[in-house]
């Protein structure tokens, strides 16, 4: 999967699981400042990145995303270590 694949469907979650407009997804949004997701959120993204991109997240790993671009780069570093 290209990191563009990726970000599409990152987008394309957020969008509408969270109903987060189109405009305010970019690469440096914050999640929390920017997306306005809490971190009750992040246990949803968890989910859905598990489902979607088949891998098992380690949950100290995200501790340290924040940006989308931050959690682009993981998946893309994890899709590439499982396939």
């Amino acid at each position: 999967m290209t990191r563009d694949e990726i970000i599409v469907k990152v987008n394309a979650f957020l969008i509408d699981e969270f109903e987060i407009e189109e405009d305010k997804i970019a690469p440096n949004a914050n999640f929390k400042d920017d997306l306005g997701l809490e971190s009750l959120d992040f246990v949803d993204i968890v989910v859905i990145v598990e489902r979607d991109f088949g891998f098992k997240v380690n949950g100290e790993e995200m501790i340290n995303i924040r940006q989308l671009s931050d959690l682009y780069d993981y998946i893309d570093q994890q899709v590439n270590v499982h396939n």
